[in-house]
C-alpha cells in the first residue's frame, strides 16, 4: 500500500514517522523545517489507518514494513536515514530489520525492547489516560476526526503496545529517550545492554514525545548522528 505522504526540501532522503494518533502532516514539524534547510528531503508518510492512508488494520504491525517499502518504492528512493516515536518508531524499528540494506541509519524513541514486569499496570494506566484526557475531550475528538477522516483512529490508538527487539541490528542505530520517563530511560538502557552497537542520547526534560518537548535538541542531536553516520 502506498501511504499518503508529506514531501519538503531536497537532497539526502529522511523519512520521519509520526506517533500513534497524529499523521505526518501534524508531528515533525520542527525537525521538517530544521533538516529542509540543511539539504535534505523530509520525507513524512501517514502510516495506516491515519490521516490519508485508509487501509485495513489486520496483521497491522506486519504491513508497517511493507507499507513503507511500497511508498518509498513509489518515490525512487532505494536508500534513507529513517527515524520515528512511539508507533513510529516501531514502524522505523520493522522496516530497518526487514529492508537493512535499504538504511542508511535507523533512530528510534519511545518503544521497548522487552515487556517490563509491569507490562499490565502501564497499558491499564495508559487506557485510563486516554479515556479521561482524550476521548472525553470534545475538541481534540473533533481534530482527531478531522485529520484522521474515515480512519478508525480510536481502535488504534487502544493497539499500539508493541515491543521490538534489536539483537541482530548491525546498521547505524540510535535510540533516543525522554529523561523525565523512568520507563523509557530504562528502555534505551535495555536496548543498550542488547546490542553495544546502539548509540543512545537521552534528552532532559522531555517524555515519551522527546521531539515535541525538547524540538531543537532532538533535532541537533539527529543531524549530529546523521553527519557521523555520512562521514
Amino acid at each position: 500500500m502506498i501511504l499518503h505522504t508529506e514531501i519538503n526540501g531536497n537532497g539526502q532522503p529522511i523519512v520521519l514517522i509520526h506517533s500513534g494518533g497524529m499523521t505526518g502532516e501534524t508531528e515533525y514539524i520542527e525537525q521538517s523545517q530544521y533538516f529542509e534547510k540543511r539539504n535534505y528531503m523530509v520525507i513524512r508518510p501517514d502510516l495506516r489507518g491515519h490521516g490519508q492512508s485508509v487501509g485495513s488494520l489486520q496483521n497491522y504491525h506486519t504491513k508497517l514494513a511493507e507499507d513503507l517499502k511500497e511508498t518509498l518504492d513509489s518515490l525512487h528512493i532505494d536508500k534513507c536515514h529513517i527515524a520515528g516515536v512511539s508507533l513510529g518508531g516501531q514502524a522505523a524499528l520493522l522496516y530497518a530489520k526487514k529492508y537493512p540494506d535499504r538504511v542508511k541509519s535507523l533512530t528510534f524513541s519511545g518503544i521497548f525492547p522487552v515487556q517490563p514486569d509491569n507490562w499490565a499496570e502501564i497499558l491499564t494506566e495508559d487506557a485510563r489516560r486516554f479515556e479521561e484526557s482524550l476521548f472525553s475531550n470534545k475538541e481534540a475528538v473533533s481534530y482527531l476526526n478531522q485529520i484522521h477522516g474515515d480512519n478508525d483512529w480510536i481502535s488504534l490508538l487502544r493497539s499500539f503496545h508493541e515491543t521490538g527487539d534489536v539483537k541482530e541490528i548491525q546498521l547505524p542505530t540510535m535510540c533516543i529517550a525522554g529523561g523525565d520517563v523512568d520507563r523509557e530511560f530504562e528502555a534505551a538502557l535495555k536496548y543498550k545492554e542488547f546490542n553495544q552497537r546502539i548509540n543512545m542520547a537521552i534528552i532532559p526534560f522531555a517524555g515519551h514525545l522527546v521531539h515535541r518537548d525538547q524540538p531543537q535538541i532532538y533535532s541537533s542531536t539527529l543531524e549530529a548522528f546523521l553527519k557521523q553516520v555520512e562521514s
